[in-house]
């Protein structure tokens, strides 16, 4: 009997530290020539979204993608590259729904134009709905 509550108190411990093993395995270490870049990176990283988790961007998730890619973000910020290139880069690769501001074009102006169809149609429905109260009294 001792045996096993010897084991119960064991196995959270050993749980614990397998599981503080596996986060430390997705701590960024890249170095930087600069703290510009290293600022500018993180701001990049920022503001793309990771393809896996889809709402959270490269800095927040812990996915493995989103890891991988923010070493390439670093990598590219290193090499020079500038913050229009990296975007342009992670646009052809994963499509224009890896930025959180997706650009005004033919297949986005139903995602942009649909809050303002909807405000204009709300509008409507008001004023249409007002003066019919006021014609019917």
């Amino acid at each position: 009997m001792k045996f096993l509550q010897k084991i119960t108190l064991f196995l959270p411990l050993v749980f614990a530290v397998f599981s503080n093993i596996a986060k430390a395995e997705m701590v960024d270490t890249f170095q930087f020539h600069n703290d510009a870049d290293r600022i500018r990176a993180m701001s990049l990283a920022k503001s793309l979204r990771c393809p896996q988790c889809q709402n959270q961007n490269l800095l927040e998730s812990n996915a493995t993608t989103a890891y991988k890619l923010r070493i390439e973000v670093y990598e590219m910020v290193n090499e020079g590259k500038s913050d229009q290139e990296i975007v342009e880069i992670m646009t052809q690769r994963f499509g224009n729904f890896v930025n959180y501001k997706p650009p005004v074009n033919e297949q986005t102006w139903l995602l942009w134009g649909m809050p303002v169809g909807l405000l204009g149609i709300v509008l409507v429905a008001i004023v249409w709905r007002t003066r019919t109260r006021k014609t019917g009294q």
